[in-house]
Formats: structure tokens, sequence, C-alpha cells
């Protein structure tokens, strides 16, 4: 039975739930508790704060954790990072209030106190590039800091930048990008690392699918070759037969980033009845 550490709650564990489910694990999520195993898969999920999951794992408590790469950064145990999934991703930033001058760049942070929740990573940040900082910690809502006179600036997790504009502060340095990842713990025995790796392969299904279509569609054959050379399917697309002699049927996969602008393509090149449907999952 392998044991995966995932965050309690916020979105970090709704996007979790969600690849779990598509990778066909069923876990009863109505009766939540701290532990609770899967119906139909030798795994159980080990329910905890982000911030105790590096730890967690590091020590063996769990086998395997998803967290948030700022999360793994700051707590700087010793697990290892098997997979990045590319879900939940933010950046983790410095920000000034909304009408201080920024002209000397970092500089400005000279002798400044930086309120954060990562005081490691900003830490490390300034002795990098030799600024001189008070750095206050503060667990909670980071962005108050500087308005109620806690703090000069901020240092903390960037999505959108809508809670900055709110709290009247701009982003002036990005200091890191994160994203979730997959860690586990070091030594794992050899029955949880197969379990591990099958977990992996239906992740890497999972991930492979996500912003790809499955395109059909009725080509006349003097355009066959044409419209093959503007198709960036996987490999080679495959053409069928059609009743009718003249025209055959292409199937192939599309990138959501290319669809629209190949689909024009193939229409200026005579391809009809174009059918696009979802994928699910991808074994590659």
């Amino acid at each position: 039975m392998l044991r995966i550490a995932v965050q309690a709650k916020g979105r970090l564990f709704e996007d979790t739930m969600a690849l779990l489910a598509e990778a066909g694990i069923k876990l009863n999520a109505s009766k939540r508790t701290l532990l609770v195993q899967a119906s139909n898969f030798p795994l159980e999920v080990l329910f905890l704060r982000d911030d105790d999951i590096p730890q967690s794992v590091a020590t063996g408590v769990a086998d395997a954790g998803i967290v948030g790469e700022n999360e793994f950064c700051e707590k700087h145990e010793a697990a290892d990072i098997v997979k990045r999934l590319g879900f939940s991703r933010c950046r983790l930033s410095l920000a000034i209030p909304k009408d201080a001058d920024y002209s000397a760049g970092l500089a400005w942070f000279n002798g400044k106190k930086i309120a954060t929740s990562y005081p490691y990573i900003l830490e490390s940040y300034l002795a990098k590039h030799g600024v001189k900082s008070e750095i206050h910690v503060i667990t909670g809502s980071v962005e108050v800091a500087p308005g109620i006179g806690l703090a000069d600036a901020i240092f903390d997790i960037v999505s959108s930048g809508s809670t900055l504009v709110s709290n009247r502060l701009r982003e002036v340095e990005t200091v890191m990008q994160s994203e979730a990842l997959l860690i586990v713990t070091p030594g794992l025995d050899s029955e949880k690392t197969h379990t591990l790796n099958e977990l992996l392969f239906r992740i890497d299904a999972v991930k492979a699918a996500e912003d790809k279509k499955y395109v059909l569609m009725n080509v006349p054959k003097v355009k066959l070759k044409d419209i093959l050379a503007v198709l960036p399917g996987m490999k080679s697309p495959t053409v069928m037969p059609l009743a009718e002699a003249d025209w055959c049927s292409v199937h192939t996969v599309l990138d959501e980033q290319c669809f629209w602008e190949s689909i024009g393509k193939l229409k200026a090149l005579g391809a009809e009845g174009i059918l696009v449907l979802p994928i699910e999952k991808m074994i590659i």
C-alpha cells in the first residue's frame, strides 16, 4: 500500500483530487478523514497542511506527496522530485506599495522590512544579490502587512495579481515559478516502487491527453499529400479509404494551441466533414 500525502484543502487539493480521479483512483470523498484508502488501487491518501507534506515524505510518514514547489523549496527537506505535474502554477514575488519609486531596483529593499511566509527562499535570494533586509515572518494574510505598518514590502505567492492590486501593491521582482510536484521518500522499497510506477503511468496517460483533440476528416485523394504536410500529428496520421473512390478519411491528434490554425489550413486544402473529439487518456 502506497501512502501519498495531499494538501487537505484549497486549490492544490482540488487539482490533486481531479488528477487522481482522472487516473481512475476511487476515493470516498464524502467521508474524508485524515487517512482514506482507495477502493480500486493500492493507495491511501493522507490529508495534511501543505507545509507539513515535505517533512512527512522526507521522514517516511508518507511514501509520496503532492506539494507546491514553493513549499518544497522553503522546507528544503530530503525528498526526491519524481514528476512535475504542471498544475497549481503560481510564482513567488516581491511586491512594494503601488506608489513607491522603484527606479533603484533591488537596492530599494536595503534596510527595508519584508513580510513573508517564505523566509528561507527570500533570505537565499537576498543574499545572492547582496541585499540586506529585515525579514518579518507572517503566517496568513501577508499582503496586508504594508498597509497596517508591519512591513515596507512583501514576498508572497502571486497567481492573478488581483490580491496585490486590492491592497495597493505592485509586483516588482519574480523570484521563482512554482507548480505542483510529486515527491517521494528516499529508498522506497520495491513493492511500493512498483505501485508508484503504476501511478506515474496513469498520470502520464492523463497528462499526455491534456489540450489534445482527436480529429477525423474526409479528404480528396488529390489533396492528401498537401494535407498530411500540414498535420503536426503524433508520428503519422491514419489514412483510411472511403466508399467514394476519390476520397479518404484522415485521423490525427492536434494540440489545442495550434488547433484553429491547423483547421483553417485543412479547410482551405479541401478537407470536409471535420469531426473533433476530446481525448481522456493517451498512452504514448
